[in-house]
């Protein structure tokens, strides 16, 4: 696998460089802080991650909860940036775009070398509506060692933080 070139400022730095998520939040205090880029293509959206130790799995192997949530991330980065594209803003304009998981699928095809690079390579499958589906590749050096299906819903996050905690939402 060539990786592209990796340039400019994140997905995440550009439109959430408060956010707090695991995962691809800048400012979580121990996260992974994944950081998605368009490729050059301007079809699909690249990251790159180098696994920590403590995401072994089996000894020398990937834990398959990583590769999860790299897709779940990942993914969700390229529907928010296909929906600035949609609308022909720059990420983190005003209003800002958010998305919520709706459905992830994965099919594990082999298993990830635990001191390799991970890759990851999305897309937009379909029309960028309400719910937008993804297909992300996961790349540990050569080897093609998972794809994701994902669908992800565009929310007001105040009002579903609000009926989180189970408060009416605001007007």
């Amino acid at each position: 696998m060539t990786l592209p070139h990796f340039h400019g400022q994140s997905l995440q730095d550009a439109a959430f460089a408060d956010g707090t998520c695991y995962g691809c939040g800048p400012v979580h205090p121990t996260g992974l802080h994944l950081k998605s880029y368009w490729d050059d293509d301007g079809v699909h959206v690249v990251a790159r991650h180098m696994p920590r130790p403590e995401f072994i799995g089996f000894p020398g192997l990937v834990y398959g909860g990583l590769t999860a949530m790299l897709i779940d991330c990942h993914s969700c980065w390229t529907a928010v940036a296909a929906h600035y594209k949609a609308e022909e803003r720059e990420a983190g304009s005003a209003p800002r775009i958010d998305c919520v998981t709706g459905q992830m699928s994965i099919d594990y095809l082999k298993a990830g070398d635990v001191e390799a690079e991970i890759f990851l390579k999305a897309r937009v499958e379909g029309p960028v509506e309400r719910k937008t589906r993804v297909v992300c590749e996961v790349w540990s050096g050569d080897l093609l060692i998972a794809k994701g299906q994902t669908l992800f819903v565009r929310v007001d996050t105040e009002k579903l933080r609000a009926l989180a905690h189970g408060n009416r939402a605001p007007a």
